[in-house]
């Protein structure tokens, strides 16, 4: 949180956020991915680099998976949510 506010206070255009979730208890993840909705909200981009697909989509317009250095599939995040691919791989339906 510290590191982001930090990020926050040079008032950037974009954000890059990579792995904010590595480490913390549920409670605080949940509260990082609201706070990251907020700072999306308030017309700045956020790029987020994230171990959690289904947070990091549920607060994106867009995303990307990518495996083993390689672009897997990309579109907006509804697609992505909405993909079996996605879907089976990392939701385990």
């Amino acid at each position: 949180m510290v590191a982001i506010g930090r990020g926050l206070m040079a008032n950037p255009k974009v954000l890059m956020i990579d792995e904010m979730s590595l480490g913390l208890a549920p409670v605080i993840v949940e509260q990082m991915f609201a706070l990251v909705r907020e700072i999306a909200t308030a017309d700045m981009t956020v790029l987020l680099v994230e171990q959690h697909v289904q947070n990091a989509l549920e607060v994106s317009e867009h995303g990307t998976i990518i495996e083993g250095g390689q672009s897997r599939l990309s579109g907006t995040a509804r697609e992505l949510l909405d993909s079996d691919v996605v879907r089976e791989s990392y939701f385990g339906n």
